[in-house]
């Protein structure tokens, strides 16, 4: 019995040790199934001690519970009898941990539900469940078990580049103090009965003055442990901010590079959020800026592109950028710039957003910054953009479709394999061996492929995809043909590799911005984007092609060798120079030809703004008809009651009655009809109710002891009603002091009329002031409304008292305790 209790305490504390968990996945459906894991773990526990089974029987049939229970919750549809695990289960569970895999290193942090991630977060909480119940009952170490639960929380803290919050860690320290409270108890009282120094004998689940003060000491450690890395500088980011996440080369890939941050992740948050965010200010005296780059995906698998290893590593950023040998083709022309970019501190990451071939980098801060001349990308393992300001000297490259129509086929250069190395697809492989069927040159197999993602083929751009059936999330995009910008550039560049061209993925910012000064704009996460790199040879490089439809884009760039494809062309194409796309000249309406203010043809792009109507007359006027409309919300509330009361009586009247309670001719009128008598209760007790509240909003005194009868005699004496108006506040009296007391009530008609008449009366004798307040805040529904809520709150202090009641009989001490007789 003792130990099953301080068994089920393990189980609470091991999932109470599972909270930081929280910060790392979306949604909450790990934590069901963990707690159904972790709950039959302790179960199968439990039932091995009661059959007082050694301890090699309880691991054995806790490790067979936790195996059934993954078969159930990750079925291989190979199992006997849908529960028995068989060869193929185990298979099955290892290409589960193998997506697992895949998933974090396409996947930042807060990752969806996916099913590797979960199969490997309940198989690792289930584990340690294991582990706390053997330290803690079996082998009576529940110091020990701290550690495995310390193996949770390190998780979090392992993947967060940003600061982890306590509470999650708070809520896993008071699982291990509960559990080490439990276990002192339970050894106290193994050992007997404990005696106060007067000789008083104490419960076993009365505190001591030990006791209580190593409580009070654990609390202190645990406030400590919280507070002092928020207090002390430099401690409040996750361990890969202080050590990188790996890589290779000197300095590791980066923060969001090969990391568990990834680009393609971090690109369709950002593009889905609805918050707008500065990240980048630039100024330059480039007349026609293009798109900053800062970062690179080469390496594709079934799961899309991602950071790839740097081959050869980069070199220190500090010995200077390698020189720039111009091109030597006829149609491709080199123009050097200087930008100065400033990043706000929303881009913490380890990498710089530079222009496209930087010959010079200036005024860059922290340590660890290296170059990659391959990807043209500056990146630190232990630095992050984050607040820097520096300044760039780039050259910006300008290809002419004849020039790249004379690129010849790429010789077999081993160094370039790893660009055209691909999964096998068949699907993917048919589309381009009939889109560049016909087709000698790379640049007329590029420009087929990048013609074919045009609306006609029925692609279209949006923010929200669509999942399929292809297994692959590029091959969904080529079936569904709906995406944005990071869908449009990898399945270019997976489509470019199966014709035997090397291409790779792209990350930055466009060109667009609604927020011009002169050289300077901003760019905020809205600009982020993606597009594709293809690689034509030495002479030519790397050469951009943007595949995303030119309306989806904000500041959307095209050129005459990758015009836009949804556009009719009306002038000649044009040669200007160009780091990424140039400006598009071919009669689109995507780009604009002159600055980035001009927005003419975006159309509904992504984060677009029109600059010439300002947004704060909108909020204002919003903002005015929100308080407009909750300060009209109790007299619309008042106005309803009132045209529910002032129709009583005069719908189910059927006769008139004087001021005495008669008939005209002086005979009283009395329902002795069951249901007419209940309804001319009702009738009475809604008028009398109407003229309560009345009295309220025109601030007559009320006495709730008075009589009906006397309070109608009261409003007369007061001179507050007089003539036809006292005539009727009699008749409200008596109709309500005989439906109260009466056996038969009367039925009395023209209710209505005589509340209109008592309303009139009273209204005239007061001042402006109340009757402006009882028609626009009535003080009968305020009143009415500050009761409610004392109700509630009394109501909320009585259930929080129960509540806290019975937790008192949950107490650790009386679980594993039974009081003495």
């Amino acid at each position: 019995m003792r130990d099953r209790h301080l068994g089920f305490v393990a189980a609470a504390a091991t999932l109470l040790a599972a909270a930081p968990l929280s910060t790392i996945f979306e949604r909450w459906t790990w934590l069901i199934q963990c707690a159904v894991a972790v709950a039959l773990v302790a179960g199968a526990a439990t039932l091995a001690r009661s059959l007082r089974a050694p301890v090699w029987a309880q691991l054995l049939g806790m490790v067979a519970t936790l195996t059934l229970v993954l078969t159930l919750m990750f079925s291989s549809g190979e199992e006997l009898l849908a529960i028995i695990p068989m060869p193929g289960t185990f298979a099955h569970f290892g290409e589960l941990m193998n997506f697992a895999v895949e998933d974090m290193r396409s996947y930042g942090v807060p990752v969806p539900d996916r099913v590797g991630l979960q199969f490997l977060t309940v198989l690792g909480v289930g584990s340690v469940a294991i582990l706390v119940d053997l330290l803690t009952v079996a082998l009576r170490r529940p110091a020990l078990a701290g550690l495995p639960m310390l193996a949770i929380y390190s998780v979090p803290v392992a993947v967060y580049t940003d600061s982890v919050h306590p509470l999650p860690f708070v809520i896993g320290a008071v699982g291990f103090l509960w559990l080490l409270v439990a276990d002192n108890v339970d050894r106290v009282r193994r050992f007997g009965r404990r005696f106060t120094g007067d000789g008083r004998d104490v419960d076993v689940w009365e505190p001591s003055p030990l006791a209580a003060a190593g409580r009070r000491l654990a609390v202190v450690g645990v406030a400590l442990a919280v507070l002092l890395p928020l207090a002390v500088p430099g401690m409040t980011s996750g361990l890969l901010s202080n050590f990188g996440q790996g890589g290779d080369g000197p300095g590791g890939n980066g923060r969001g590079t090969g990391g568990r941050v990834d680009l393609f992740a971090n690109l369709s948050g950002e593009l889905q959020q609805g918050e707008e965010r500065d990240i980048l200010k630039v100024e330059t005296n480039d007349p026609t800026p293009q798109y900053i780059r800062f970062g690179v995906a080469d390496e594709l698998t079934d799961n899309g592109f991602r950071s790839g290893r740097r081959s050869p590593p980069g070199t220190p950023l500090g010995d200077g950028l390698p020189a720039f040998n111009g091109p030597d083709v006829l149609g491709v022309g080199t123009e050097q710039f200087r930008a100065t970019i400033e990043v706000t501190e929303d881009f913490d990451m380890g990498l710089l957003p530079l222009y496209s071939t930087p010959v010079r980098i200036e005024n860059y801060k922290g340590r660890g910054w290296f170059y990659d001349a391959n990807q043209h990308v500056a990146y630190s393992s232990t630095s992050s953009a984050r607040n820097q300001k520096y300044a760039v000297e780039y050259i910006r490259t300008a290809y002419s479709e004849s020039a790249l129509s004379r690129a010849d086929a790429l010789p077999d250069d081993p160094s370039l394999q790893r660009f055209i190395q691909m999964p096998e697809n068949e699907y993917v492989q048919e589309q381009v061996d009939e889109l560049i069927r016909g087709r000698e040159t790379p640049y007329a197999k590029v420009r087929a492929i990048y013609n074919y993602f045009s609306s006609k083929n029925g692609f279209s751009y949006t923010t929200q995809t669509e999942n399929g059936t292809g297994g692959t999330a590029i091959v969904d995009f080529l079936t569904n043909k709906r995406g944005f910008c990071q869908q449009y550039a990898a399945a270019m560049a997976w489509m470019v590799r199966a014709a035997g061209i090397p291409a790779r993925v792209a990350f930055g910012f466009s060109s667009g911005s609604n927020r011009r000064d002169g050289n300077s704009f901003t760019l905020t996460n809205k600009n982020l984007h993606a597009w594709t790199e293809v690689y034509f040879g030495r002479q030519y490089g790397w050469v951009p092609f943007d595949a995303t439809p030119a309306a989806g884009v904000l500041g959307s760039i095209r050129t005459d060798y990758a015009p836009d494809v949804e556009a009719t062309p009306t002038v000649a194409p044009s040669t200007s120079t160009s780091a990424g796309p140039a400006p598009d000249t071919s009669g689109g309406t995507a780009a604009p030809q002159e600055g980035l203010g001009d927005d003419a043809g975006l159309g509904e792009g992504v984060g677009s703004v029109t600059p010439t109507t300002p947004k704060w007359p909108w909020f204002t006027i919003g903002a005015v008809i929100l308080v407009l409309a909750l300060l009209a919300v109790p007299a619309m509330r008042r106005g309803l009651l009132r045209r529910q009361r002032a129709a009583v009586g005069s719908a189910r009247a059927g006769a008139t009655v004087g001021a005495d309670g008669g008939d005209p001719d002086g005979h009283r009128i009395v329902v002795t009809d069951v249901a007419a008598a209940g309804r001319a209760r009702e009738d009475a007790h809604a008028a009398w109710a109407e003229l309560i509240d009345t009295m309220v909003d025109y601030r007559v005194p009320i006495d709730q002891t008075e009589t009906p009868r006397a309070t109608a005699d009261r409003l007369i004496k007061d001179g507050l009603v007089d003539g036809p108006a006292a005539e009727a506040a009699r008749m409200l009296g008596r109709a309500e002091e005989r439906a109260r007391y009466a056996r038969d009530p009367l039925q009395a008609g023209r209710l209505g009329e005589g509340l209109r008449a008592v309303r009139r009366a009273m209204a005239s004798r007061a001042n402006r002031r109340t009757r402006l307040a009882a028609r626009l805040l009535p003080p009968s529904v305020l009143l009415r409304w500050r009761q409610a809520i004392v109700e509630s709150s009394i109501r909320t202090v009585l259930t929080s008292g129960r509540m806290r009641d019975g937790l008192m009989r949950w107490s650790p001490r009386r679980l594993l305790t039974r009081p003495s007789r």
